[in-house]
């Protein structure tokens, strides 16, 4: 299966220097630094310049196309319990 990755989004991963993940949430896919949301080694890899984008296999199942409505919001991000164990560390 090939992802499309909207030229917006790589933009963003290159121009902030760290590896993305997309991942599951409580509400869908988002788009989360790996030092939020570490990389499993079940990932699918894709390249971005020098940084790697990683997509969980449960969001390989879904998701055709990464755009920039998928970026986390960081206000909302740790209220949801599959990352909430996260919050106060990042």
């Amino acid at each position: 299966m090939t992802i499309e990755v909207d030229d917006d989004v790589k933009e963003m991963i290159i121009a902030e220097g760290i590896d993305y993940r997309l991942s599951t949430t409580c509400s869908g896919p988002a788009l989360v630094p790996t030092l939020i949301k570490p990389a499993k080694d079940t990932d699918e890899k894709i390249q971005i310049g020098d940084q790697t984008l990683y997509i969980s296999t449960v969001q390989l199942n879904f998701v055709s196309r990464i755009t920039m409505d998928m970026v986390y919001d960081p206000e909302k991000i740790f209220s949801c319990p599959a990352l909430s164990s996260l919050r106060g560390l990042y």
